[in-house]
């Protein structure tokens, strides 16, 4: 089966996920490790150079996560492909991720918070912290206020500030949130998206970006077409 095209919208706000290849990720994860602040950085210096607005970001064992409205097609890819090249050159370990990153694009209002929580629970999902505000290699203090890197860089998105009216009450928000989690339904839903590569979104918002998408937004009906019964005149 061929694979599909890269899904981009303008504005629309992206979910990305490039899962790492075995053995190419960074021991320990932790604070001392002096490998977390050059990723920030690259991160930071692509988001930049590819203007690309990155919301959240998480490090995880398994995969790189990242919530991000870029400004063009192009800008998710290149910036994806820039942290791999710096951390393979770090590593010295061959490819570092195990194949082509995969996208969903994001409702807001609806499904850009959610997504948010899940990617910052990712590493609670691994198993490697009992406590997604203990794990340093994400965006969660920019989002809770708890100790660790909060880049300048992080651009919070309108459905974040939507959570309260001062910064002390988005903080006390979005952390209530991020402990409880999202509904297991709704973390299906996520992935699900995610993986198969389709936005993620109601029927009025896949009506609105579906005239200026890259590909179509829905995925094809299956079967094969039906055949016409009429005969031509003459």
């Amino acid at each position: 089966m061929a694979r599909l095209p890269r899904l981009y919208a303008p504005g629309a706000t992206q979910l990305a996920m490039a899962e790492f290849a075995g053995n190419s990720t960074i021991t320990p994860f932790d604070l001392t490790n002096p490998t977390l602040p050059f990723l920030v950085n690259w991160l930071g210096d692509a988001a930049s150079r590819y203007q690309v607005a990155v919301h959240g970001w998480s490090f995880t064992p398994k995969a790189l996560l990242l919530l991000l409205t870029p400004g063009d097609d192009q800008g998710v890819s290149k910036l994806i492909q820039a942290l791999g090249r710096h951390l393979a050159a770090t590593l010295k370990a061959g490819p570092v991720f195990s194949g082509r990153y995969r996208s969903t694009l994001l409702e807001p209002g609806v499904w850009v918070l959610p997504a948010l929580l899940w990617l910052e629970r990712q590493s609670f999902r691994e198993g490697v912290c009992s406590d997604p505000e203990l794990w340093p290699w994400s965006s969660v203090p920019a989002h809770t206020g708890a100790a660790g890197l909060t880049p300048a860089w992080l651009m919070q998105h309108l459905d974040y500030w939507a959570c309260g009216n001062t910064p002390f009450d988005r903080q006390a928000i979005y952390r209530k949130l991020l402990q409880e989690g999202n509904a297991p339904a709704a973390d299906a839903i996520i992935e699900k998206a995610l993986r198969g590569q389709w936005p993620l979104g109601g029927e009025q918002f896949l009506n609105e970006i579906s005239p200026v998408s890259s590909r179509r937004v829905r995925p094809a009906k299956r079967g094969r077409p039906k055949t016409s019964t009429t005969l031509p005149d003459g």
